[in-house]
């Protein structure tokens, strides 16, 4: 995935906001932004791109997006979680009722990652209803990224890469969101 690729993603992603009306917010964790600084670079998009919360340590998640803390500290949830991404989508959407749509992203992309979730994200999307209300979160969608075994035969960092994964794998994700 390079950024190019990435930036086509997005592209698409733009393309269909465009031609729906429909509105977007992100919820980023391990992509630290990443999502929403590459949709920003399309001319037009700030009339769908609500924004994202980067909400990159587990106490800020708690604190914006309202993310149990004790889900946090579980260490049977954790903050890469099904659970963890539900509830990022959900706080997003919350808190910006401009948006019909919300996608999150946490994950784990390495170094020194739990061997379980090293390269493992989950994404989040919740959408608003016809009343105006958050619905519960539709879909949580579970994904493993590049491994360890690409880092010798690449010049770009493994972290980067999977970085860079992980913001177009939520791109893809909300374009399948916006198909249905």
């Amino acid at each position: 995935m390079t950024e190019s690729d990435l930036h086509d993603e997005a592209a698409r992603l733009a393309e269909r906001l465009f031609q729906t009306g429909r509105r977007i917010v992100f919820a980023e964790s391990c992509t630290a932004g990443r999502v929403a600084a590459t949709m920003a670079r399309i001319p037009g998009i700030s009339n769908h791109l609500c924004g994202s919360a980067v909400v990159y340590r587990n106490e800020t998640k708690t604190a914006w997006l309202g993310v149990s803390a004790e889900d946090l500290a579980n260490e049977a949830i954790g903050p890469v979680s099904e659970i963890v991404a539900s509830a990022m989508a959900r706080g997003v959407l919350e808190l910006t009722p401009q948006a019909d749509l919300a996608v999150s992203v946490t994950g784990h992309l390495g170094p020194d990652a739990p061997a379980p979730l090293d390269g493992v994200i989950y994404i989040g999307i919740a959408r608003r209803g016809d009343d105006g209300r958050p619905l519960r979160v539709e879909r949580v969608l579970r994904h493993k990224l590049a491994g360890e075994e690409e880092r010798e035969t690449k010049a770009t960092p493994l972290r980067e890469r999977r970085q860079r994964e992980a913001a177009a794998f939520v791109l893809q994700a909300a374009m399948l969101a916006m198909s249905e």
